[in-house]
């Protein structure tokens, strides 16, 4: 499994519309995707950054989905008003309650 966490820093004034576009992509095809296991959205409570937490099981079923044509045209349209910051992660170790 993959945790991927990216981080789209934007004016506040453009944080609502770059979590509307990562909705309509998540929901519109991504969720569809093979290999999708979940994804969350946060965004920071100062407005200037929308992080996606999501969770695949592989790179290959990741990159799969990216060359969905699909969420392409909701991806490109927040690239514009944000700036993105990949990363791509392992679990290592997970805490919970007890």
């Amino acid at each position: 499994m993959l945790t991927f966490i990216n981080v789209f820093t934007v004016d506040p004034t453009n944080q609502e519309r770059v979590v509307e576009l990562l909705t309509q992509a998540t929901e519109g095809s991504v969720t569809e995707a093979p290999g999708f296991i979940s994804c969350s959205l946060h965004r920071s409570l100062d407005g200037t950054k929308v992080t996606m937490y999501a969770q695949w099981k592989s790179m290959e079923d990741y990159q799969a989905m990216r060359e969905d044509p699909r969420p392409l045209p909701f991806f490109q349209e927040a690239l514009t008003i944000a700036k993105f910051d990949p990363g791509s992660y392992e679990v290592v170790k997970t805490f919970n309650h007890a």
